[in-house]
């Protein structure tokens, strides 16, 4: 096996009860954690002018000292203490649990977490109490995967069909795909799995793109400076974000496209900022740069209106791509059913965790719709390379484009790594979402060393945007 795990807990399984949670940190009644990435435009976007990446962090204690399970959440700034709130409910739930009656049924489990009644009133499986649901779902599959000494990706890969299915609940999606329907998948590429698991020992199996050098609020001069470093760096394949300003992205759109050529790969993202009719306008003036496709070019929620757009964008070859504000599987379904959507794009946090992803992964094997998950935060890339190697290894999709964000990676213990524009597979044991202890201290919101600071004073008291 190709890098190193962690060493298996002896302990039985069913002995490993969860005790106590804490969701970082402990000096605030709602606490959290936000990096600043405000100060330099990292994440600017035509919706998102100033986000403050952030992360409603949580871990789970058990009678083993040496094991805990982590997971978060993620945001951009300000409410990331109400996912925290939400986090803390929902954990409640899982103290007194073993990881053996958690883990027997996945399915049954998830449907547990879901289940609180008045929690689930200011869902039902969406917003708020859903992004706090996921990171305590994340937390479990960490946990689960520490114990057994592997990355996640690698436990659900070495799952039978039978396993896999187990682990999702099929309510609202059963008109979509069945138990059987997916089992019936899962056989068909099982037998060829070993092949596309010698892509992920192999380094090969997650191709990155890159929107480091693309986010709206940079200069021309420093996304021509990143776009040449990361072109050095073997990256291909870059998305600019669009819907500022429509001379402003005709200019750096060109820009772009004179840097890197038209024989690599260009993606463009306008984060819901448009109406429909809009949207095509807008696009219908972008074509000529031949992006491979439009993310988020409206509501999130508006089925009807992306497979219009779509439609209209379909004869210039530019493709519709949505998916990191999906709120559930109810949505994809959808999106899927309707024929609404190019690219499916799965979020690690704003679905439910490990158990709902798994879902969203099937249908979208079954509609014949690849899959490019979100990744554009602190954490996401290490959640989400998981994904992607299970959508290849185990779904048989296509070798997993993925996206890569870099801004305050040296938070994580175990940061993601791009090698000859591939994701370097992780085999440290768990969901790879732990944070280093000296990024708690600085940056817990809103006591931390930053957030004190004079620095962190005048954004926690500037203009709201």
């Amino acid at each position: 096996m190709a890098g190193s795990v962690a060493t298996v807990v002896k302990e039985a399984i069913d002995d490993v009860t969860i005790t106590s949670f804490d969701v970082y940190a402990q000096s605030s009644i709602f606490a959290d954690l936000r990096f600043p990435t405000s100060l330099d435009q990292s994440g600017s976007d035509a919706m998102n002018p100033a986000a403050d990446y952030s992360s409603a962090y949580i871990i789970l204690r058990t009678t083993n000292r040496d094991l805990d399970g982590h997971g978060f959440a993620f945001t951009i700034g300000r409410g990331n203490d109400l996912v925290c709130a939400a986090a803390r409910y929902v954990a409640e739930m899982l103290v007194g649990k073993s990881l053996g009656e958690l883990t027997r049924d996945m399915g049954k489990t998830w449907r547990y977490m879901v289940s609180d009644s008045q929690l689930r009133w200011i869902g039902p499986e969406k917003g708020v109490i859903h992004l706090g649901l996921s990171s305590c779902v994340n937390a479990v599959w960490d946990l689960w995967s520490r114990y057994l000494g592997k990355p996640v990706w690698q436990v659900v890969a070495g799952m039978t069909p039978e396993e896999f299915v187990r682990c999702i609940d099929f309510r609202y999606i059963l008109d979509a795909i069945t138990p059987d329907e997916a089992i019936g998948i899962l056989r068909m590429v099982d037998a060829t799995k070993a092949d596309r698991m010698r892509n992920a020992e192999n380094n090969c199996a997650v191709p990155a793109y890159s929107t480091q050098a693309g986010w709206l609020g940079y200069s021309d001069e420093k996304m021509v400076a990143k776009m040449r470093g990361m072109l050095h760096d073997g990256f291909d394949k870059f998305k600019l974000k669009v819907g500022g300003n429509l001379q402003d992205d005709l200019r750096r759109l060109k820009i772009a496209r004179d840097v890197i050529g038209y024989d690599k790969m260009l993606m463009i993202d306008a984060n819901q900022v448009w109406s429909v009719p809009e949207a095509i306008e807008y696009m219908l003036k972008l074509v000529q740069f031949k992006p491979a496709f439009i993310e988020e070019p409206t509501s999130p929620d508006d089925i009807l209106g992306h497979a219009t757009i779509r439609a209209a964008l379909k004869p210039f070859g530019v493709g519709v791509a949505t998916g990191e504000h999906c709120q559930n599987r109810v949505i994809f379904k959808q999106l899927l059913q309707a024929g609404s959507i190019d690219i499916c794009q799965i979020d690690a946090c704003r679905l439910g965790g490990v158990n709902e992803v798994l879902s969203v992964l099937l249908m979208a094997k079954k509609f014949s719709v690849p899959v490019i998950p979100h990744s554009g935060g602190i954490g996401l890339n290490e959640y989400t390379q998981h994904l992607a190697l299970i959508n290849h290894i185990s779904l048989d999709g296509e070798k997993g484009l993925l996206e890569h964000i870099n801004s305050f990676s040296e938070v994580i213990t175990n940061p993601v790594e791009v090698r000859n524009g591939y994701f370097v597979t992780p085999w440290n044991a768990g969901y790879s979402v732990e944070y280093k202890l000296d990024a708690i201290r600085k940056y817990e919101y809103p006591n931390g060393e930053f957030w004190t600071s004079s620095q962190g004073r005048e954004i926690r008291e500037g203009l709201r945007h």
